[in-house]
């Protein structure tokens, strides 16, 4: 396991004391959760970053001596780093250094599991490299040769100018790869739509405890092991959006998506990205955010989360806050409801999960009315659908059809607006 030197730098433009200590406390987690050991930590204060090396000069002999005596493998930086300043630290600290951004790449790369998810990730590394590419490694000045469409263009042309040529024609297929798995994403998403399913999505910071919500209600109202979503006690365990069917009995359906997290200063190619994945996020009827309570830093997770939710026009969704693990606080299993929108809660408590699920209810019951129809038996696809997505309060099989009092949503209520009765279960 590598040995990581972190190094942070609070800028007087954006001095914020509690902002800071956040990202320096994050990057040690950050650091954990890309396999490296954090053995030490360095912060300065400056008015402004130094173009040659970020840090001052004296900072970095301190940063050198540092990594010498701690072994450290590695020296990570909390702030983003120019071209320059990456090559200019490489050399003055003779060890390989990595910034904030790089850092979320690596961890990015290795938690993807589907092929979009490799596909966006790998889109925002090389789109971050590209400029990055100046002084990476000696080999760039040499000069390089290639047949067919990388042949040199010229006499001359350097081993970078390949090497940039490569990394753009790879982006550019990967890119169109991606429109392509975009455009069935968004079938997929029409088609729900379509049938008048409300979607939930849930959405927060990193490791707050979504995956762990999603998991609790598909263990009770979900059949089959294989439909469980990836869940572990570490930043950034999901990476792709997964969407399931809600039906819990004597309620209406409906779908929860399970989203990647969100991160204080999340490198803008990533947001990017994953806009298409993010998608299901903007296109939900109701978000639920899901706050680390025990997390002395949750005031500060809301905010990054509602600030992500702007940058991808997702900020007048209606919202339910979930506060989980409150009873790591000693507010005991029982869930406590304040006001309409806020759950103090724990996910992995029954009861709780009983009293967030009755909050989507009556959050979702405006999509909702009660209507009554008369099936004709030949008919039957409309009785097993309404048994399936409908709440059945009554149901009779009498000389003209299949008489079904019900829970509907709108949308499904225009649907079979042909078939409506009234309560006598005569035709309106």
């Amino acid at each position: 396991m590598d040995r990581a030197l972190i190094v942070g730098v609070n800028i007087a433009a954006d001095r914020k004391e509690k902002s800071f200590s956040l990202a320096m406390d994050e990057m040690i987690s950050l650091v954990k959760a890309c396999d490296m050991e954090p053995v030490g930590r360095i912060e300065q204060n400056m008015e402004y970053a130094n173009t040659a090396t970020y840090i001052g000069a004296g900072k970095v002999g301190e940063t050198a001596e540092m990594a010498r005596a701690l072994e450290a493998d590695i020296v990570v930086f909390d702030n983003g780093l120019s071209p320059i300043q990456l090559r200019n630290l490489t050399r003055e600290l003779d060890c390989p250094v990595m910034d904030r951004t790089t850092l979320i790449l690596e961890i990015f790369s290795t938690r993807a599991r589907t092929r979009e998810a490799k596909l966006q990730v790998e889109v925002a590394r090389l789109q971050y490299m590209l400029p990055r590419l100046v002084g990476l490694h000696d080999a760039l000045s040499r000069q390089g040769g290639a047949s067919g469409a990388m042949s040199n263009k010229g006499a001359g042309e350097k081993k970078l100018e390949l090497d940039r040529r490569r990394l753009e024609q790879r982006l550019t297929s990967m890119k169109r790869e991606l429109e392509g798995i975009a455009g069935e994403r968004e079938t997929q998403r029409k088609k729900r739509a379509e049938s008048g399913i409300p979607r939930v999505a849930l959405v927060g910071y990193t490791n707050a405890g979504k995956s762990t919500i999603m998991n609790s209600f598909l263990d009770e109202y979900v059949d089959g092991e294989e439909k469980k979503v990836y869940e572990e006690d570490m930043l950034f365990a999901t990476l792709d959006t997964t969407v399931r069917r809600i039906a819990p009995p004597g309620k209406n359906a409906f779908l929860l998506s399970d989203t990647v997290g969100f991160i204080s200063n999340l490198p803008h190619n990533l947001v990017k990205a994953f806009r298409s994945t993010l998608e299901e996020v903007r296109e939900a009827d109701l978000l639920i955010q899901v706050i680390d309570y025990s997390d002395e830093n949750y005031m500060e997770h809301i905010k990054v989360t509602e600030d992500t939710l702007r940058e991808i026009g997702a900020e007048k969704i209606p919202m339910i806050y979930a506060f989980n693990k409150a009873d790591l606080c000693g507010m005991g299993d029982s869930a406590t409801v304040q006001g309409d929108d806020k759950v103090y809660m724990s996910a992995k408590s029954k009861s709780s999960m009983e009293t967030l699920l009755a909050l989507i209810s009556e959050k979702l019951s405006k999509r909702y009315q009660d209507c009554s129809f008369i099936i004709p038996y030949k008919r039957g696809d409309i009785v097993s659908y309404l048994n399936d997505n409908a709440v059945v309060h009554r149901i009779e099989y009498r000389e003209d059809g299949v008489y079904m009092e019900t829970n509907v949503s709108r949308i499904d209520a225009a649907r079979y607006e042909q078939f409506k009765t009234i309560l006598s279960g005569q035709k309106e």
